[in-house]
């Protein structure tokens, strides 16, 4: 509270002594009777080398205090004091995200560590807060990250779908609620870490929204369409792209380590995890995968401007005559018919499957969502419309 109202007293002593050295200026050219004779000096009427410079460290420290005082409230309790070494470094060698920028304190204790030795303790729990940020991809480190002990192989299961998930190949200590994967199919059944339920995913049937994996190979079997690579996106512990897999099919799994493990399950069960935010652009080529899901993670909360940009580089990526699978999407009612569908729209794809109901878990009663959708499990075929023009 404080610190701020130093900051707003600060700039408006700058802005005063700027425009008292303005009217200085200026009352002081108009005092000067004008020379109509053009043989005089030109350089008498010009600002004065000194004032000129007085106003520009005056705007400087404006721009500066601006800069500072837009900062996050909790980025203004602490200033880093000079950059990292590494950091210096690598920003010679390649470029650093702009977002990474606009959050110093947490980069500059991400790349302050000695080279060559054990990257510090809590490392992790900074390249989470900058990813979430949009600071992706991060400036790479020559620091050793810590890992759990070399597992044997017979205790990595070749079945996506094993009987348990081994907490010996994860570092819980960074993990505050639980350490095993035992705690958290406990304190949340839903999370996905207990593969006792996960088995029975995509299987069959469970309410009108669902989409099973035979009925989706169906209908790309019906459509003479093949699909052989996905993109998941927040998909959580990469159920989906364990059912795929089953079927020689290869699905990329978008993840992030928020308040659980997820990134480690995925790839314990012998599936590529991606640890990217659903801000940045996907790290994959154009028009090369077959399918996109879009899983739970992309829902109403999602700004309608970030959610666009997020469904057209999905189109980006998918070819000719691929599926978007919107998954259990959900949203009011009203903004379904005002803001989402025409924004679905906007990309032109032929409905294959469109199913609506209403969202009767205790969040959706509590904000009113008992009209809304956990819907739209609607794979749409992607472009035959376009190419059908």
């Amino acid at each position: 509270m404080g610190f701020t109202m130093g900051l707003n007293l600060l700039l408006l002593l700058a802005m005063v002594a700027t425009n008292i050295l303005s009217l200085y200026h200026l009352s002081s050219n108009i005092q000067q009777p004008n020379n109509l004779n053009p043989s005089s000096n030109p350089t008498q009427n010009q600002v004065p080398d000194y004032l000129i410079h007085q106003l520009q460290t005056i705007r400087a420290t404006i721009n500066h205090l601006t800069r500072h005082h837009n900062h996050h409230p909790e980025q203004q309790h602490s200033k880093p004091t000079s950059m990292p070494s590494d950091l210096i470094l690598y920003s010679q060698l390649s470029p650093i995200a702009s977002s990474c920028h606009n959050n110093p304190e947490l980069l500059f204790t991400y790349m302050n560590y000695t080279p060559f030795t054990l990257c510090p303790l809590g490392s992790d729990d900074v390249v989470e807060a900058l990813i979430l940020r949009g600071c992706h991809p991060l400036p790479r480190r020559r620091c050793f990250s810590k890992t759990p002990q070399k597992p044997s192989s017979s205790s990595l299961p070749h079945n996506p779908f094993p009987p348990k998930l081994l907490d010996e190949v994860v570092m819980w200590k960074k993990y505050s609620s639980c350490k095993s994967f035992d705690c958290l199919s406990k304190l949340n059944p839903n999370m996905g870490f207990d593969m006792n339920n996960e088995v029975s995913n995509f299987l069959s049937y469970k309410s009108e929204l669902d989409l099973p994996v035979p009925q989706l190979l169906q209908i790309a079997k019906a459509a003479n369409s093949v699909i052989r690579l996905g993109l998941d996106i927040g998909g959580g512990t990469g159920t989906f792209a364990a059912r795929m897999k089953l079927h020689n099919i290869t699905v990329l799994t978008t993840t992030l380590n928020v308040v659980a493990p997820y990134t480690e399950a995925v790839a314990l069960r012998g599936l590529v995890p991606l640890h990217v935010p659903l801000q940045q652009r996907f790290p994959i080529f154009d028009g090369v995968v077959d399918i996109v899901r879009c899983g739970r993670a992309i829902n109403r909360w999602i700004p309608s401007a970030t959610l666009e940009f997020l469904l057209f580089d999905v189109d980006r990526v998918l070819r000719s005559g691929g599926y978007l699978w919107l998954d259990h999407f959900f949203s009011k009612s009203v903004d379904l018919d005002k803001v989402f569908a025409p924004l679905i729209g906007k990309l032109g794809y032929r409905k294959v499957k469109w199913a609506t109901a209403s969202k009767t878990d205790s969040s959706g009663l509590k904000n009113g969502e008992e009209d809304f959708i956990e819907r739209i499990t609607s794979v749409q075929d992607l472009k035959t419309c376009l190419f059908s023009l």
